[in-house]
């Protein structure tokens, strides 16, 4: 099983690093603002029965015409359900943390999944829509992310208003196409699709001068098969802050088309 994950890897990391996305010799640019892009994060875990209607809810943004525009999304797996007999590969400790976090914000006591978050504040409304969640129309500045590699990215943020004395900029990997055949816990026997799942997330600081804040990131391997797809999500806090201020993101290796 390891070396079979291993190999998948090694594909899957030879297909993005040669082209997977278009040719390494022109630069990725992904833009928003200046009206918000909304960061959308969903906390999700295999081990949790009532998260399959959520996650299929977000695989179906990827259709959608307000995808990257008014939204940019992120399903973040949780580890806290692993203890139910199945070990979640998607999962991760400091996304747990990350939505520990929030409650500690909000002042809540208990985390759970399936859980939205959007532009930093709990939601609750996602089964409403199937085209995902509208902008509001706020100013909230440019944000662009760009590489010529897709390993070195560089990233400037002009905010709509007074700029902050610090800003940070933070990504997250995303892999979609993804099959998971569950073995045991709430989900056993189940086959689970998953999309926009964060394989990789980082942050970095930036330098404000000019009216506009720049830093730089690097994106390391992701650290399983990527799937069928693979995009990136990007957006900007102040500094040491949880609140995302803009988003912005786009398809690396897009869905393909049907």
């Amino acid at each position: 099983m390891q070396i079979q994950r291993l190999t998948k890897l090694l594909l899957c990391l030879l297909w993005f690093a040669a082209g997977g996305t278009s040719s390494q010799s022109q630069t990725i640019r992904f833009q928003g603002g200046p009206t918000r892009t909304a960061l959308l994060e969903l906390y999700t875990s295999e081990g949790c029965s009532s998260c399959p209607p959520a996650e299929a809810w977000l695989s179906r943004l990827q259709t959608s015409p307000g995808l990257w525009k008014d939204f940019a999304p992120v399903a973040f797996h949780v580890d806290y359900w692993d203890y139910l007999g199945w070990k979640d590969a998607w999962a991760d400790a400091a996304f747990a943390g990350r939505q520990r976090a929030y409650a500690q914000l909000w002042h809540r006591e208990d985390i759970y999944t399936p859980e939205f978050v959007l532009a930093g504040q709990e939601w609750h409304h996602w089964f409403t829509g199937s085209n995902g969640p509208q902008s509001g129309g706020d100013q909230a500045g440019v944000l662009v992310a760009s590489s010529t590699d897709t390993n070195l990215w560089q990233a400037s943020y002009a905010p709509a208003g007074t700029p902050e004395a610090r800003y940070e900029i933070h990504a997250a990997l995303l892999a979609g196409g993804l099959v998971s055949d569950v073995k045991a816990g709430e989900n056993k026997g189940r086959r689970l699709n998953h999309d926009f799942v964060a394989v990789n997330l980082v942050e970095a600081g930036m330098t404000a001068g000019d009216q506009v804040a720049r830093g730089k990131f690097i994106l390391d391997t992701p650290r399983f098969n990527c799937g069928k797809t693979l995009a990136l999500t990007v957006w900007v806090t102040r500094a040491g802050e949880l609140e995302p201020l803009q988003a912005t993101g786009g398809w690396l290796v897009p869905p393909p088309v049907k």
